[in-house]
């Protein structure tokens, strides 16, 4: 009888040993695993409908870059010199006010950037989302919507404007 409780003494040990080197491993590949935030500027919606369908793609968390005072219609009329959005286009070290951060950046190893494409490029509240962060360390990719311009333009401004940060691939969705 003390052989058998000996052997299942033994046997009892070495399970909870196993179990515990297979919870080590589990929790050290959870932190090893990369997270992905798909973070988007949306003036009508479209951009918006993007980044939800690329977050789904990639299993990755979702983030508004919101305006502090929301785009109206006359504020993105593009034939409108005096337009908002005119405006900021042509001064580019213009920063509109966003809410909020992503309080959370640190967590992610790669970041999407979303964005509509003005003027051939970012709107300049995407510079106000960059500068607002410290996104060292991690791999920025772009994507974009536009009616008839190509991301390729936006992608070459933003490296350009931000040579510190590594950038990876660029898209443009529809």
């Amino acid at each position: 009888m003390k052989r058998i409780t000996l052997i299942l003494a033994a046997c009892c040990m070495m399970f909870t040993a196993c179990a515990q080197n297979l919870n080590n491993q589990t929790n050290k590949q959870s932190k090893n695993m990369k997270k992905t935030l798909v973070s988007y500027f949306s003036a009508t919606g479209n951009t918006k409908a993007a980044a939800q369908k690329l977050a789904e793609e990639l299993g990755a968390d979702l983030y508004e870059i919101t305006p502090e005072v929301a785009y109206t219609s006359a504020d993105l009329d593009w034939r409108d010199k005096g337009s908002r959005s005119t405006q900021e286009m042509r001064d580019r070290s213009s920063r509109p006010a966003v809410k909020g951060r992503c309080e959370n950046i640190a967590d992610y190893d790669t970041v999407w950037i979303g964005f509509p494409v003005w003027w051939y490029t970012a709107p300049t509240i995407v510079n106000t989302f960059i500068e607002a962060h410290d996104l060292s360390g991690k791999v920025l990719n772009v994507f974009a919507t536009s009616g008839g311009s190509g991301v390729e333009g936006s992608a070459n401004d933003l490296k350009k404007a931000y040579p510190q940060y590594k950038w990876g691939e660029s898209r443009l969705l529809n």
